[in-house]
């Protein structure tokens, strides 16, 4: 990361690429939130992890029969920036770009049959010891196994449409399934997409467990990696979720999978001397 700089000859983004650096971790800055906030937001993260059916308002309950002194305006703005949600679904509650165009739910019903029939994207937030930032993922349903991923200090679209690119390496899918995020319903996004003729998918509004692999994914890493790790900055944590998505795609068994990793089924590849 140390070599990265300003140069006439050559671009930001080209330097993070010839050097396998994610641009969006070298550009890394802390959040500006305060102390008291991001310990908030680590229990808040924690406790949705545990309790993804609530909301703001028994979110905050929670925290106050916890001890802490919170109102419900703060535990929201937080949640909203953590990009946290009930699980439930709620009629009219989430607003969303109104110059994107929402596509309907196609999982409904599918027996998702071999790899690359179905992608699914989504976004979480990841605690460091100070500040934070945000991961997307794109997984293989059918097999786990996670495609490709991008850190942002944002939640800005290039840095899902840099993960997309990404997964390009691997072919392309026939239905790709994200929520109704801005970042997701975005032109941009949408039209990398369509470029490739894959059939857009989108969850029911409020409904994350629509996106089950993935909420499943976030689950595994952060209490398997990040909460034990407490990352204290942008490069380590990108070491470290490198180092843990690796060991998920070739190592760690999935009772789902007959206790086979995720990459015995989508490439047949087993790398054992992974520790």
């Amino acid at each position: 990361m140390s070599q990265v700089g300003i140069d006439p000859q050559m671009s930001l983004r080209k330097q993070c690429e010839l050097l396998g650096v994610s641009r969006s971790t070298w550009a890394y800055h802390p959040r500006g939130e305060s102390e008291e906030n991001l310990h908030y937001m680590h229990l808040i993260d924690r406790l949705h992890l545990a309790h993804p059916e609530w909301g703001y308002p028994m979110m905050t309950m929670n925290l106050r029969q916890m001890g802490h002194k919170v109102n419900h305006k703060r535990v929201a703005r937080l949640m909203k920036l953590m990009r946290i949600r009930s699980i439930l679904p709620k009629p009219k509650t989430t607003l969303r770009h109104p110059d994107h165009k929402v596509y309907p739910y196609l999982l409904r019903d599918l027996k998702v049959s071999h790899p690359n029939h179905v992608w699914a994207a989504d976004i979480t937030y990841i605690p460091m010891a100070k500040g934070f930032m945000y991961l997307v993922a794109i997984i293989d349903w059918y097999s786990r196994f996670v495609i490709s991923w991008q850190l942002s200090n944002s939640l800005e679209t290039i840095f899902c449409i840099l993960a997309l690119e990404q997964a390009w390496a691997y072919g392309c899918p026939k239905i790709f399934n994200t929520d109704q995020g801005v970042q997701f319903t975005s032109t941009k996004f949408t039209q990398c997409l369509k470029d490739k003729q894959v059939d857009i998918s989108m969850d029911g509004k409020g409904r994350a467990l629509d996106n089950v692999f993935v909420e499943r994914l976030w689950w595994s890493i952060k209490y398997e990696d990040i909460y034990p790790r407490a990352y204290e900055d942008g490069e380590q944590l990108y070491q470290g979720i490198k180092r843990y998505i690796e060991y998920y795609n070739y190592k760690r068994l999935h009772s789902s999978l007959q206790y086979n990793p995720p990459a015995s089924i989508y490439t047949g590849e087993i790398k054992l001397d992974l520790i």
